[in-house]
């Protein structure tokens, strides 16, 4: 049954919502997470929302699991929605300049999929995806949504480098690196926007719950956009 309680460790407590990828499932991760982070309840340390549950560190000396544990079901009980999302509190628009040596997977992805390089990019283009989560660094949107025309396997061997700003399709996810590190998603694309982890952490631009929007640029775009954060 759901929403259910896990423990993690010594410090952890999980709350599993179910277990699939749903915007109802994750709003639900989303509210509590806000209702929490407006209103702490006592000793909670760090709050960590996800496709489909919430991970709630906090400090056992403060608030004893069982007590925080019944707190948060009780705070479900009172404002729990179980209806889908409705329209995204914000889209933030993030250019992309597809293929090239910006996308080296662009081709694969066309191929693949039995489309022009032109339809990849305007599928990719054709909607705002849901951001369910971020990780595995600051600022990387896990973004949900992906139109199942486009949707290709991760790499079989990730590689060491991504260049930061990189935007890639793993499965029916897609998302984009705001650093540069290793990854073994498909990357089609690049954005000038390569938010770097220390800036986001300062300034998120969004957040789970978000929704991003890709748009299409050229290279003189693209190299003016980069120009232009220097």
């Amino acid at each position: 049954m759901y929403p259910r309680l896990l423990q993690a460790g010594e410090q952890g407590l999980v709350i599993e919502f179910g277990d699939a990828i749903d915007p109802a499932l994750n709003q639900r991760v989303v509210e509590l997470a806000a209702s929490l982070s407006n209103e702490k309840l006592g000793g909670i340390l760090e709050i960590v929302p996800t496709y489909r549950s919430l991970m709630v560190y906090f400090d056992p000396l403060v608030a004893p699991r069982d007590k925080l544990g019944a707190s948060i079901l009780q705070r479900l009980s009172k404002g729990a929605s179980t209806e889908p999302p409705n329209a995204p509190a914000m889209i933030v628009e993030i250019p992309v300049c597809y293929g090239g040596d910006f996308g080296p997977d662009l081709d694969y992805v066309a191929t693949r999929a039995g489309l022009t390089i032109d339809k990849v990019v305007a599928l990719h283009c054709s909607r705002p995806y849901r951001i369910y989560m971020l990780g595995f660094m600051p600022g990387f949107p896990y973004l949900g949504g992906l139109p199942k025309e486009i949707a290709t396997p991760r790499l079989d061997s990730p590689r060491t480098k991504v260049p930061a700003g990189s935007v890639g399709i793993a499965g029916d996810q897609t998302g984009f690196y705001p650093v540069e590190s290793p990854g073994g998603w498909r990357i089609i694309g690049r954005t000038p926007l390569a938010l770097g982890a220390e800036d986001f952490l300062q300034a998120p631009l969004y957040a789970p719950g978000d929704h991003i929007r890709f748009t299409s640029i050229d290279r003189a775009e693209y190299e003016r956009l980069a120009k232009a954060r220097l």
